[in-house]
């Protein structure tokens, strides 16, 4: 019984050091990636992925029911007739306002070629790339273009489409994807919103620039208010310079004619006294 107890003991407490083990592995996994939760994919490790041929490095995930491929630095994946992107695999999605345009140039057909190792007729050798090769490479891999100069994509024997051919196919795919991505609903109501977003802020700018305007204008207003001021008080001020001149030429001819008429008498008497 005593037995029983301690391994129970023993028990509970691996349960209660594990929970509290993934409660701290699912808080630092939300906080180093955070962004739209999509459907998870159940992944036991890092993805391999494999390049596809006649892109421009555009590699995918084999062997999962749902598409998901990384280029440019970036994990993509679609949902729901949406796109979104990120820096890690698991993680972190962003929503991705179009669609990208490395998948212009993936083939609809990518998933039954590389079941048969087949491209185009064409034995396909392919590289499952591990995770830390292709985080260490795929930059040097593309400025290199190693896997279509070098390699030839493991394509045995396949001579890769003319660049005309590239982008007659890719105008043809950006056509049909284009219109049948902006048909969608919910990409209509996207784009609504969008445009109603831009509708705000274009009016927001324009109400600025208004008040900006009359902002300038006041301060025009106010400025010529202050120099009539400025002018009527230089105004006043001659006007009273000219005042007090007045004044005081009167009162200098006032005691002018004050002296000459005190001076008068004098002169009288005396000749009176002669």
């Amino acid at each position: 019984m005593k037995k029983k107890n301690i391994f129970i003991r023993y028990f509970v407490l691996l349960v209660m050091i594990a929970t509290f083990m993934a409660c701290v592995v699912t808080s630092n996994h939300e906080n180093m990636g955070m962004g739209i939760s999509l459907p998870p994919i159940r992944f036991y490790g890092p993805p391999d992925v494999v390049v596809m041929p006649d892109t421009d490095d555009v590699y995918f995930v084999p062997d999962i029911d749902v598409d998901m491929f990384f280029w440019n630095g970036w994990w993509w994946r679609p949902w729901e007739g949406r796109w979104y992107r990120s820096q890690y695999y698991d993680r972190g999605w962003d929503y991705y306002n179009n669609v990208p345009s490395f998948y212009y140039d993936v083939d609809p057909g990518w998933r039954g070629y590389y079941r048969n190792r087949n491209w185009y007729g064409h034995r396909w050798d392919y590289d499952r790339i591990p995770h830390p090769r292709l985080q260490q490479n795929w930059n040097s891999w593309h400025n290199n273009r190693y896997w279509e100069r070098e390699r030839n994509w493991g394509v045995q024997g396949y001579q890769p489409r003319q660049q005309q051919q590239k982008q007659e196919l890719r105008q043809q795919k950006q056509e049909q994807y284009h219109q049948q991505y902006e048909q969608r609903p919910e990409i209509q109501q996207d784009q609504q919103k969008r445009h109603e977003q831009q509708r705000l802020e274009q009016q927001k700018h324009e109400e600025q620039n208004q008040i900006q305007q009359d902002q300038q204008q006041n301060k025009e207003e106010q400025n010529q208010i202050q120099k009539d001021q400025q002018k009527r008080h230089e105004q006043q001020r001659l006007e009273q310079q000219k005042h007090e001149e007045q004044n005081q030429i009167q009162q200098d001819q006032g005691k002018s004619q004050n002296q000459q008429s005190q001076e008068k008498p004098e002169g009288g008497n005396a000749e009176q006294i002669k």
